[in-house]
């Protein structure tokens, strides 16, 4: 058993009604492997720079997560986002964007990454997304995430790259933007011609919606009182939804492997928020 996963490892500050961070550790790979953590060995594929102590690295490594991947780029700065959220816990509102390192990332995995039996595409630019693909060919289960940056700027990239894995993690409202169908069911078939077997709607607050050939399943979110900061949520959500079909080791999961996944996804994305 073993996931990989490529995307952001990140420093973020968060403002909520409840409080303000600063330069947080973030990132969607950062997030994603947090929550896989629990089922499976996890290696984190990502660029940093000089601004990146080794005590965060230390804090991954701490909780088995590997390391090796993280590539440190001399004289760059760690990407960084700055956003806040204001009575609508579900949308964020992105104050400050800069890529740093990130801009020129071009992704190069290790022998153990491409072994890995589960890949994880996190929210990077498409091409990237399929150069990494053809470098873990190997995988049984490859999963991606996007966002309506690509959906409106690089769409045939980005349909491209979902042509060639096996499950697709997107908000609601990006499957219906991508596929250009408001009922969400159609737009879930719309993206299974495209390649996936396995799709997920994200829903936030209200949850998530499962959809194979064989139907859907609908999971309400944990109903929290005390929501704190809800970024990466939707990371964590996958962290444990990926991370518990990696450790079941099934090539060809089951409806009931996967509702149950939901399950898990899903008790970790309400910790996150926490």
């Amino acid at each position: 058993m073993a996931l990989t996963v490529v995307g952001s490892i990140a420093f973020d500050s968060v403002r909520t009604p409840f409080g303000e961070r600063d330069r947080m550790l973030g990132g969607s790979a950062v997030h994603f492997a947090l929550a896989a953590r629990f089922f499976t060995s996890v290696q984190i594929v990502g660029p940093v720079g000089d601004d990146f102590g080794d005590d965060h690295l230390e804090l991954l490594r701490e909780r088995g997560i590997d390391t090796s991947d993280v590539e440190r780029v001399d004289g760059g700065e760690t990407f960084f986002w700055r956003g806040h959220y204001e009575a609508d816990m579900n949308l964020a509102h992105t104050d400050d964007t800069q890529l740093g390192v990130f801009a020129d990332f071009d992704p190069k995995l290790s022998d153990t990454s491409r072994a890995a039996d589960v890949l994880f595409l996190g929210n990077i630019q498409p091409d990237l997304q399929r150069r990494v693909r053809a470098q873990a060919d190997g995988s049984r289960l490859a999963a991606l995430d996007s966002m309506n940056l690509w959906i409106q700027t690089t769409r045939d990239a980005l349909v491209a790259a979902i042509a060639e894995v096996d499950c697709l993690l997107f908000n609601d409202s990006e499957i219906r933007m991508l596929t250009e169908e408001p009922n969400l069911a159609r737009a879930a078939r719309a993206v299974m011609e495209m390649g996936p077997r396995i799709v997920v709607a994200k829903r936030g607050e209200y949850g998530a919606v499962l959809f194979t050939p064989e139907g859907f399943f609908a999971l309400p979110g944990f109903l929290l009182e005390d929501v704190r900061d809800p970024t990466g949520a939707g990371d964590s959500f996958a962290g444990g939804f990926l991370g518990y079909l990696d450790m079941q080791g099934i090539e060809d999961p089951s409806t009931e492997a996967l509702r149950r996944a939901m399950a898990y996804g899903t008790v970790l994305a309400s910790f996150n928020v926490e």
